[in-house]
């Protein structure tokens, strides 16, 4: 075995691993942790496949900062897990009929699935002469698939403000800030003037 597939093997299992460790693990911090890894792994199988720009940003932004945020999020908020298991554990049962019917769609896919004899050579995306990795990267994503780049940029949106809303509830027996009231408020409602007399409290 050459270090080449050795590397493989070893990116590989380890993605796939650190991602099922991300859904299964009980505490959620192991699971933002276990993601990085699983991050990391596919960053690896990047530089593999000759793709070190990619690479980097999946370390720079996923691993960097999304994994962080994600990190941070979790310690710092206040989220009652013991709810959130009870809303896991009521729609179990149409989680798992999707998940069945995903698998189904993947062993239909795999079962028909044939290698061209031409799939090595069409693998070898031709670069022109002077453009580097990075140049034709940026070329084929906005130029030829401009459109798809940016519809997936508006699902992200779309899924960023979805999280916001989720995620946004009003506790009560909080006291909350309120600009506008406080710049439109009457001094002379919001003050109150006493005549306090000597050895007389409030």
């Amino acid at each position: 075995m050459s270090v080449f597939e050795f590397s493989f093997y070893l990116f590989a299992i380890t993605a796939v691993v650190a991602g099922l460790m991300v859904v299964i693990s009980r505490n959620p911090v192991h699971s933002v942790l276990w993601l990085i890894l699983a991050f990391l792994s596919a960053a690896g199988l990047f530089v593999l496949m000759g793709a070190e720009f990619v690479a980097m940003l999946l370390v720079i932004v996923y691993v960097g900062a999304v994994a962080v945020l994600f990190l941070f999020v979790v310690m710092m908020l206040d989220v009652d897990f013991a709810e959130l298991k009870g809303e896991l554990a009521r729609y179990m049962p149409m989680g798992l009929l999707m998940g069945v019917i995903i698998l189904l769609e993947l062993g239909m896919v795999f079962g028909a699935w044939k290698t061209s004899d031409m799939a090595e050579s069409l693998r070898v995306a031709p670069t022109p002469e002077g453009v580097q990795n990075t140049a034709a990267l940026g070329m084929l994503i906005y130029d030829k698939y401009v459109f798809l780049f940016q519809t997936a940029a508006l699902i992200l949106l779309v899924a960023m403000i979805g999280a916001i809303v989720l995620t946004l509830r009003h506790r009560k027996n909080i006291k909350r800030q309120d600009v506008l009231q406080q710049m439109y408020r009457d001094p002379a409602k919001a003050m109150e003037l006493r005549d306090v007399k000597p050895g007389q409290g409030l």
